[in-house]
């Protein structure tokens, strides 16, 4: 989106202040920072996150059938903990976790969520796999018309500021939602994403790798409105990847906004010890 240049003054300990959310990658700069919190101010706050966590992590045997993927330890705390302190971090505190395969261990531990500061209201999958897409269908009763919410997958590690992203959403109105996406250097092991500036074109899924014209793959980390649930069929096992996004792209429009922070897709044994050694 275009800017423009001001000129400011502001009092010196405001300057301090404003700088020390300068970390050189969720907020990039003086300028970022300013912009990050007049954001906050202007517009509408996004306090709801939608957590996919009913992963039975059959990948990771033996460990999850004692432990649910989403509870898998880094540095000492679950996945599912670093991602509810990142969306309390953005003063997003209104977390629905869908939960399935061993769900009492993730309830016994987050409980209501009031000792991680954050509110949380579980909803139990049916034993039937319906996919991501009809995961999410299930909550379809707690967005009311025109809301806007994040929707997280239970096993993504990721630095991320919501409230840029919820900016970045702002800043191009008019679409279904924003997928965050990153850059990797083998994306045929993901669905590749193409754009044409900031909108999406398509999703390639696993393309072959001399195929593939784009490293950009999504992170699993979305912002979505409530016009989603238009195209999730009822009682049906549906991909939100694979299945509902190409059918959005055909009749609406979903932004790609780029991940500036470290990322990791624990969907398998190699890259979860990969986030042991480099997570921090």
């Amino acid at each position: 989106m275009k800017r423009e240049r001001l000129t400011i003054t502001l009092r010196k300990n405001l300057i301090e202040a404003i700088d020390k959310r300068i970390d050189g990658t969720l907020i990039r700069n003086r300028s970022h920072a300013i912009e990050s919190l007049l954001g906050d101010i202007v517009n509408p706050q996004i306090k709801k996150a939608v957590i996919l966590a009913a992963d039975k992590g059959i990948k990771f045997r033996p460990f999850t059938y004692e432990t649910p993927k989403a509870m898998l330890p880094v540095k000492g705390r679950p996945i599912l903990e670093h991602i509810i302190s990142g969306l309390r971090e953005s003063n997003i505190r209104d977390i629905y976790i869908s939960v399935g395969y061993l769900s009492e261990k993730i309830m016994s531990y987050f409980g209501d969520g009031a000792n991680f500061g954050v509110k949380i209201t579980y909803i139990k999958q049916p034993k039937k796999n319906m996919g991501t897409g009809g995961a999410l269908r299930n909550f379809q009763k707690y967005i009311s018309s025109q809301e806007l919410f994040f929707l997280i997958y239970g096993d993504v590690l990721a630095q991320i500021n919501y409230q840029d992203l919820s900016q970045f959403y702002y800043e191009h109105q008019n679409a279904c939602g924003v997928a965050a996406l990153t850059t990797v250097n083998n994306p045929e092991l993901w669905g590749v994403v193409n754009l044409k500036g900031h909108q999406i074109v398509n999703f390639i899924e696993k393309p072959v790798r001399q195929k593939a014209k784009s490293h950009l793959i999504s992170t699993g980390i979305y912002l979505l409105t409530s016009k989603i649930f238009n195209y999730i069929p009822k009682d049906k096992k549906i991909s939100l990847e694979k299945e509902i996004l190409p059918q959005v792209l055909k009749k609406d429009k979903l932004n790609g906004y780029l991940l500036q922070g470290n990322w990791y897709d624990v969907s398998s044994p190699e890259i979860y010890e990969q986030a042991l050694k480099e997570w921090q």
